[in-house]
Order: C-alpha cells, then structure tokens, then sequence
C-alpha cells in the first residue's frame, strides 16, 4: 500500500506534494491545476481550483495500480471536506489507524475533525474512481460579510461538533452527480471560467446542506429509496437520451433495456430531473434543436425531423415556451449576432 501525504492546504502545494507521490505533469490555467498521471503506478487526471470565500475543489479521476492512502493533514483552518463519489468506491478514517467508512457511488461524505487529526482518503486498486472534493475553510468564516455558505458550514458542521470528529454519509443522490457533470462541462476561460465553475460549486454545496438537513429531520423523499442498481440504470438511460434524443423512444423501450419498470423509470427520472421520462426526452430535443440552430445550415423542417419530433407547430409551440420566441425567430437573431461579431 503506498501513502500518499498532504500537508498544506494551498492548491499549489498540494499539486506540487501530489506530483512528487505520484509522479506526471501539472498543467496551470487560469487558477486551475491539473495533473496528468500515466505510469505504472497511477494513471488519471487530478484538477484543483481556490476560489473567493476559502472554498476549494479537487477533482479526482485516477486508477491505481496498488492500495492508496492519501493522508491529509489537518490544518489550522479546520475545514469541512465534502466528497462525492461519482465512480468507484472511497472509504475514509480518522488517523491511519481510526475505523474505516466506505463511502458507495452516489453519496456525499461530510468531514471535519479536530485540530492535528488527519483524515485519511483509501483508493482501492485496479479502480476507476471518481471524486470530487470540496473543501470549506471556517476559521474565518464570520469575517467576511454575507459569506453565507462558510458560515452555514460552520455552524452546521464544526460548531455544534466541537468535542470531537464529525463524519456523514448522505443517500444516494443523482442531482448532485448531475450538477458535477454541469461543473465539468465549463468550456469558457479565464476569470469567466473561475466564476462559473464558483457558482456551480455553490449550488453543489447547498444541495448537500440542505440533503443533511433533510436527513436529520427524516423529510427524505419517498424516491431516495431507490437501490444503487436501480440508480445507475437510471443514470445510463439519461446520458443515452442525452446522446441521442432524436431516437424513438419509449416508457415500454426504455423499461425493457433497462429491466426497469415503468414505475420506477418514472420514480427515477423525477428524482434527478424533476421530469417525467417523456418531459425529459422532450427537453433534450429542444437543447439539441438549438444547437443545430446555432452551429447548422439545416432550415427548421429539416431540425425537426433531425430531432426526432413529426409536427413543425408542436416543435414551434414548445420552442417557444422555451426560449419566448419562435425557431426562425431565434435562427434570425443568431444569424444577426454572427454578421455583427
């Protein structure tokens, strides 16, 4: 098993101590780091970012070749890590030699511990594992005027938990794999890349907040009682009509390559998309019918058909809902916005 240990708490050093564990070559860009591991040892990409606030992220997607413990040191600040397992598995301890919990695709992980305890992060060997880390520093949390999540943090986390170490593991939650999958998804650069990939991240820590708040208060959804196979099935289907929405898709198709029930196909798509299954095939054929209106030389029939819809005035009507404007009426403005660029 090697160890792999964090003393700082700086996104720099960080880097720096990781590329000396581990090995390959970091790449800066605008406030983000990015490490590129590919050897015998470890092959994958680690991203970090500091942003306003003293939130930090780091963006796991590795595979090692043995047993790893990543020990991270606890610092002054005493931060409240958050962690949320994409892929894979991950299990945490208090101290090398404190009890080890296994935290499952799906589920956040809420951490703090107290001063000069270090927390521990096991990555199984052989495995694909995605996690993503957010890191919420609270020693000056109060300080900073309307700092609202360091100070929510805070006082939910680290105030009331003052007499020792604070561990959580949510329910599975598909919302937040999809609001990580938004966070990955930025192509923009520079300072406006920085403020979305905050924003984001934001919104990611008060969906996680407010999921330990309804699990104190027993509020879970009736949903959440989905199982992790049934989750997962859920999860290929919505990237499968994200990739293809203009296929004929149907509850009774959809039930039978999932092995779903229609219930549950129901149960799942309402859970992360706040949709029901035809709502959300709908939804991917309009961005998609957007797309091609912005970036294609295709008239609006020919969209509609490429799209997956048969009547252009139903396309036009939910358009419209959409977007407060016809398709020919948006196509017109694209075009004016391309002559004056």
């Amino acid at each position: 098993m090697k160890i792999v240990t964090i003393h700082n708490d700086k996104i720099k050093n960080i880097f720096e101590e990781l590329t000396q564990s581990l090995g390959g070559k970091i790449i800066f860009d605008s406030d983000e780091y990015a490490l590129e591991v590919s050897n015998n040892f470890a092959k994958g990409t680690i991203v970090g970012s500091s942003f306003s606030d003293a939130v930090s992220c780091l963006q796991f997607d590795m595979v090692f070749s043995e047993d790893v413990r990543i020990c991270i040191g606890n610092p002054n600040i005493s931060p409240v890590y958050f962690a949320y397992c994409s892929k894979g598995s991950l299990s945490h301890s208090f101290g090398m030699s404190g009890v080890e919990r296994k935290l499952k695709k799906f589920q956040t992980a809420i951490v703090s511990s107290t001063q000069n305890e270090d927390n521990i992060l096991f990555f199984e060997k052989n495995t694909n594992t995605k996690v993503t880390l957010i890191v919420v520093g609270t020693q000056n949390a109060h300080s900073v005027e309307n700092n609202f999540f360091n100070d929510k943090v805070k006082e939910t986390f680290f105030e009331k938990n003052l007499s020792g170490n604070f561990f959580y593991v949510g329910s599975y939650n598909l919302k937040i794999a999809e609001k990580i999958e938004e966070l990955n998804a930025v192509t923009e650069s520079g300072i406006v890349r920085n403020l979305l990939k905050e924003g984001i991240l934001k919104i990611i820590l008060a969906m996680e907040i407010q999921q330990h708040s309804d699990d104190m208060n027993n509020c879970l959804k009736e949903t959440n009682c989905l199982t992790l196979k049934e989750m997962e099935e859920i999860k290929k289907l919505s990237d499968l009509i994200k990739e293809t929405p203009e296929e004929p898709f149907t509850i009774k198709s959809l039930s039978k390559l999932s092995g779903l029930s229609p219930n549950k196909l129901q149960e799942g798509f309402k859970m992360i998309h706040d949709r029901t299954v035809n709502d959300f095939i709908t939804h991917m054929r309009i961005l998609k019918a957007e797309i091609l209106i912005k970036n294609s030389d295709l008239n609006i029939s020919e969209i509609v058909y490429c799209i997956g819809f048969t009547s252009r005035s139903y396309f036009s009507k939910i358009f419209k809902q959409k977007f407060n404007c016809s398709p020919k009426e948006y196509k017109f403005s694209q075009n004016q916005l391309a002559i004056t660029a």
